[in-house]
């Protein structure tokens, strides 16, 4: 269970980055003693499961590690395991001071983080959680409140279609992705009490594999097969989403059935300008990669980092100090906070029959 959030986002994002500065204008880019320049290693898990890991993340934490002075390996396991387990190893050997990992699984990731500690290698969980590990730190946005926006968009959505004791498919993220498990909690406190009163009818619930979205395809192809009554979908992220939309659309549904998603990618803004996606969840990724780069760059130089927050382990039965961010719903009426916001762009956006769209919504 999560203790409650000591103080606002925006003030923990902000002390980190001054504290990051401080760190990187005093160090002058050397660790205290005057020794070598520091280095961060950072593992992404890939770039099919989401746009966002190559587009957002890796661009938004070298930035903040170039203003800040370090030296930095960013690489992307794309999926592999043993991939992952050899490019820690080689950062390791290569001397970085602290490695921030985005772990594939709990078992892979304990298994990097216990190596790293055992080198004297300070270590930070980026967005995933790793159970049993032993991360120094945790940087996310608080995924059960994802869960629970995602749950209320969707019924907020059906509440508009005016749908009656609608089927509701549950098409849930990876079952090794402890976030997957967080956000299920956030939309099922949702959804269960609106089961259990028979509002609405729980239908087909399955878990994405990798959140690999081929899969999800193939999975919710079958749902929709034993259950062609669906009404809603709580699709976990927007190329679960999509995926589902594929479908639908081949059986010429698509835009009758509310789906939610996650991550506000462009596809999925496009979706919801279009009509056939609900919902997204928003989530500054800049700002937890500029979290996220103040610890590492605290910790490089032997420094205390700043949370504002801790997670539970579970599995470990650890408290994790945390900076943990928050998170924020977007439907067709406000998509231009993303844009606003810099996370994506017009012309990204409204290209094609999607211009007309934009101009409708009101995107500037």
């Amino acid at each position: 269970m999560r203790k409650g959030l000591l103080f606002a986002t925006a003030a923990v994002t902000a002390a980190l980055l001054t504290t990051a500065t401080a760190c990187s204008s005093a160090g002058g880019g050397s660790d205290p003693a005057g020794g070598k320049k520091p280095k961060i290693g950072v593992i992404l898990p890939d770039s099919k499961s989401s746009v966002r890991w190559e587009t957002a993340d890796r661009p938004y934490l070298a930035a903040a590690f170039k203003a800040a002075g370090v030296d930095y390996d960013i690489q992307n396991a794309e999926g592999d395991k043993q991939a992952f387990q050899t490019i820690a190893d080689q950062m390791i050997t290569n001397g970085v001071n602290v490695l921030v990992i985005v772990n594939l699984d709990s078992g892979t990731g304990k298994a990097v983080l216990d190596k790293a500690k055992a080198q004297g290698v300070a270590t930070i969980d980026y967005d995933r959680l790793t159970l049993g590990g032993s991360a120094q730190y945790y940087v996310s946005f608080d995924n059960t409140e994802v869960g629970r926006l995602q749950g209320q968009g969707l019924a907020k959505c059906l509440g508009d279609t005016g749908a009656k004791n609608p089927v509701v498919a549950e098409l849930n993220g990876s079952p090794t992705d402890n976030n997957a498990t967080l956000f299920a909690n956030g939309y099922n406190s949702v959804l269960d009490p609106k089961y259990a009163s028979g509002e609405y009818v729980k239908g087909p619930n399955q878990s994405v594999p990798e959140w690999d979205n081929t899969q999800a395809g193939v999975i919710f192809e079958q749902m929709l097969t034993s259950k062609p009554d669906i009404a809603g979908v709580l699709a976990a992220n927007d190329g679960l989403a999509n995926a589902a939309i594929a479908v639908l659309r081949k059986n010429h549904r698509n835009g009758q059935v509310p789906i939610t998603g996650q991550d506000a990618t462009v596809q999925g803004l496009q979706s919801i300008l279009a009509g056939d996606q609900c919902m997204t969840v928003y989530k500054a990724v800049k700002k937890e990669a500029d979290a996220a780069a103040a610890l590492a760059v605290d910790l490089a130089h032997a420094k205390k980092g700043q949370t504002n927050s801790t997670v539970h382990d579970p599995t470990g039965n650890r408290d994790v100090p945390s900076a943990l961010l928050t998170p924020q719903a977007v439907f067709k009426d406000n998509i231009q906070d993303v844009v606003t916001d810099g996370y994506v762009t017009k012309a990204q956006l409204c290209t094609g029959d999607y211009e007309a769209l934009c101009t409708k919504a009101g995107i500037k």
